[in-house]
């Protein structure tokens, strides 16, 4: 079977999402083309040759409705012959278009594929595509779990309860996600990943003077009467600044064979070495980066300590260090240059962002091995393993 390697990732600034932010005023679709363009442009390769680029989207509704992804390749100029497909597994949808573009290169399948995601969150806000009075589980699961399912803020505060993490922890360490990203721009180490756009060229919610102290004073942002009297044990430590913000932007990857890259004279960044998805309990939902990475580690036949860089969605403060204290992994680490909580989560966009971010880090720091993992609402996670070439 054949391998699978990323030979180019990039990605947009990540915007506010709110009307004002940065990247407001772009639609959903020039995004990214955006990425799409820049991809082919850096690479060199003729996007003639493109066999299918897979797109994550989580609210696929509005400017984001009609395979979003489809329409971006034809607005980035590939040929009309060149498909698309849009995909939908919440925040991992486009990690999850990694998987598919590299299983389908190693599998013969495909020579040439975009992995890539994108979310507006400034002109398509969340649960748009949930219109009011709808309920989008159905009767089958109200069954199964007649308590009822739970918003992700509530997950997070059961996980934040459940592994004892106190408030000073969570908020100590979306500080240093902070300070990990301005030190990353200051160092010049995202200019090889982002590509400006109309004038903006830093992500617009990194804070380099956050400190603990004046995230200690922000309010519980999930506070409510009824989930409080249901889950006594919640001590109320979620806040918007230990939670990623909203954002706009998008990302790409393109994934070939080495064989390939070769005989187009591409240069490798990462193997795609291993992969994993799996589901976890929906109520706690965001805990299964602690299974997905033990699956992942066991497929990869390595061990944690093995794994030189890891990439762990910040959803909540509180997800990454409950699967810290599960996996023993080193945070130092983890998110190297920052994580969501300062560099944004534009929840479609994000798998690919996160991959693009990782690989650009390996060949920075010198990485054979590196994992990415993501929470995904519902309870899911996915997990793979890069491999330095």
């Amino acid at each position: 079977m054949r391998d699978a390697v990323i030979v180019e990732a990039v990605r947009t600034p990540i915007g506010k999402g709110k009307p004002n932010g940065s990247l407001a005023h772009v639609h959903p679709v020039e995004l990214l083309a955006h990425t799409l363009r820049t991809l082919v442009e850096r690479s060199g390769v003729d996007p003639a040759l493109i066999d299918d680029v897979i797109g994550g989207t989580v609210d696929q509704v509005g400017e984001q409705a009609m395979n979003t992804t489809r329409y971006a390749a034809l607005s980035a100029g590939f040929p009309e012959t060149v498909p698309a497909t849009t995909v939908d597994r919440q925040c991992g949808s486009s990690q999850q278009a990694v998987h598919f573009a590299a299983q389908g290169v190693m599998a013969g399948a495909y020579d040439l594929v975009v992995a890539c995601g994108v979310e507006s969150m400034s002109r398509v806000p969340m649960w748009s595509n949930v219109p009011p009075g709808k309920d989008p589980f159905g009767p089958g699961v109200a069954e199964r779990f007649p308590e009822g399912l739970v918003p992700q803020g509530i997950s997070a505060e059961l996980i934040s309860a459940k592994w004892s993490i106190t408030r000073e922890q969570m908020d100590t360490f979306a500080v240093s996600s902070h300070h990990k990203a301005a030190e990353a721009w200051s160092a010049g180490l995202f200019d090889a990943e982002v590509a400006p756009l109309d004038g903006v060229a830093r992500d617009e919610c990194v804070r380099p003077s956050s400190t603990a102290e004046i995230l200690a004073g922000l309010k519980p942002a999930y506070y409510d009467p009824a989930f409080a009297e249901r889950f006594p044990q919640i001590e109320w430590n979620v806040t918007a600044g230990n939670a990623s913000p909203i954002n706009d932007g998008a990302s790409a990857v393109l994934i070939t064979s080495s064989e390939t890259a070769a005989r187009l004279g591409l240069r490798p960044l990462a193997r795609l070495h291993s992969f994993a998805v799996t589901g976890s309990d929906p109520l706690l939902m965001l805990t299964g980066v602690i299974p997905a990475t033990e699956k992942v580690l066991r497929r990869a036949s390595l061990s944690l300590d093995d794994i030189d860089l890891f990439e762990v969605n910040e959803a909540f403060s509180s997800v990454v260090l409950a699967w810290q204290q599960e996996t023993g992994a080193d945070l130092d680490k983890v998110n190297v240059h920052g994580g969501a909580i300062a560099i944004g989560h534009p929840l479609g966009a994000s798998g690919t962002r996160l991959t693009t971010t990782l690989v650009h880090a390996m060949r920075e720091r010198g990485a054979r091995y590196a994992l990415q993992t993501m929470c995904e609402a519902g309870g899911l996670a996915n997990a793979m393993v890069l491999e330095a070439v």
